[in-house]
């Protein structure tokens, strides 16, 4: 049995204004070749397939043409399980039509879902998948009132432990104790796992205590999703695939990569592919006179660009950077001045840095203002604000 297993391809994001359209394009195009010349029997998708609840029609067609054209492939076996960017009504509704092409969508993981999924060849059981999504808060822990934050963390701990403890049961009742992988995937952030700046905080409040080997001594190989840089977590079998094109400047060196697993027998070997770049993301730091050298030597006109910039006339320099950009045909999406500038100039230069302030950024901000002497009611504010801004999001 050989396991492609890919996440987190956000597919509609609009990256500081720009579409990322033929980038995904450009990936589901190299994805199908790569299933085909892989001979890969399973695709397994661990979440975040698309970048927000409501994804622009073209996200939704290039997911859906995909998925077509995947049924005629060597591929006999497609997992898809929802992130917690996806809308769950977004991916439910089509899903008793996607089974018909032996795609098997797994939205909510509550009690009306079934995610043990059956892998066979021919009339034999090869495998079984406990296609486990992002699980929402209502989904494993009981709510109360009267919890302390403290109580609520380790009772949505204990509620992820228990989820995937009783899937691992009920695949093993299926496998009959023959010696068949029993695959899992995740969507959530493990314990030493590495993050990057893209990444959504993804239980408010919550500091999860679910570690790798937990989820490595239950499981044959765990097809985890939600962290945007490909990594093993302390077992060679417990990976993240990350993401398939780099979502934010803080990965524009990051090769990224999908995984291929393949099971002989008993034995367990884990292949990284890398992914072909089609849009380098540049960034670029010093003062005027080395950021204007380091424009003219960029050859990519396709690139985007990030600047950072450390001079001692931040204004001019910005305004000379972005003329000099645009004369040379380059797409500069960002302008930032080094905050360890005069304090004199720091107005002027938060200003500058809008580029890429998120609505906490701005919340933040406002909070300074009103200088709140209750360190309490600030904390609780943030807290309620990240949850207005995550339910918007998932809509």
């Amino acid at each position: 049995m050989r396991v492609l297993h890919t996440s987190d391809w956000h597919l509609g994001q609009n990256f500081m204004g720009k579409s990322r359209e033929d980038e995904h394009l450009a990936f589901l195009s190299w994805l199908y070749e790569t299933i085909e010349t892989q001979s890969i029997n399973v695709l397994i998708v661990a979440g975040d397939i698309f970048d927000t609840g409501t994804p622009p029609n073209y996200a939704l067609e290039l997911y859906y043409n995909f998925l077509k054209k995947l049924s005629g492939s060597s591929c006999k076996y497609v997992i898809i399980t929802a992130g917690n960017h996806d809308s769950i009504a977004t991916l439910k509704a089509p899903k008793e039509l996607l089974k018909a092409l032996n795609v098997h969508v797994i939205a909510s993981g509550d009690e009306h879902e079934d995610e043990l999924v059956r892998v066979y060849d021919g009339e034999e059981l090869r495998g079984v998948v406990c296609a486990v999504p992002f699980l929402r808060d209502h989904v494993v822990r009981k709510a109360s009132s009267a919890q302390s934050m403290s109580e609520k963390e380790f009772s949505l701990s204990e509620g992820i432990r228990a989820h995937y403890l009783d899937v691992f049961s009920q695949a093993k009742k299926i496998s009959h104790d023959k010696r068949i992988p029993i695959i899992a995937t995740g969507h959530l952030t493990t314990v030493g796992a590495k993050t990057s700046e893209s990444e959504r905080e993804i239980y408010i409040g919550g500091t999860l205590d679910v570690d790798s080997d937990f989820l490595g001594n239950l499981f044959d190989y765990v097809a985890l999703g939600h962290l945007h840089v490909n990594q093993k977590v302390s077992k060679e079998h417990v990976r993240y695939s990350g993401s398939p094109i780099p979502l934010s400047f803080s990965e524009a060196t990051s090769q990224k990569k999908v995984n291929v697993v393949a099971f002989h027998n008993e034995e367990l070997e884990v292949s990284e592919l890398a992914i072909p770049l089609h849009r380098a993301l540049l960034v670029l730091r010093g003062d005027a006179d080395s950021i204007s050298k380091k424009l003219h030597e960029v050859e990519d006109k396709n690139a985007w660009i990030e600047v950072h910039l450390d001079d001692e006339n931040p204004f001019a320099a910005n305004q000379t950077v972005r003329e000099l950009a645009q004369t040379l045909g380059l797409t500069l999406l960002a302008v930032k001045i080094d905050k360890t500038e005069q304090a004199l100039y720091s107005e002027e230069m938060d200003a500058l840095s809008l580029d890429e302030l998120k609505p906490l950024d701005v919340f933040e901000r406002r909070l300074e203002l009103d200088d709140l002497e209750d360190k309490a009611l600030r904390v609780e504010l943030i807290k309620n604000f990240k949850i207005i801004v995550n339910e918007l999001e998932t809509l």
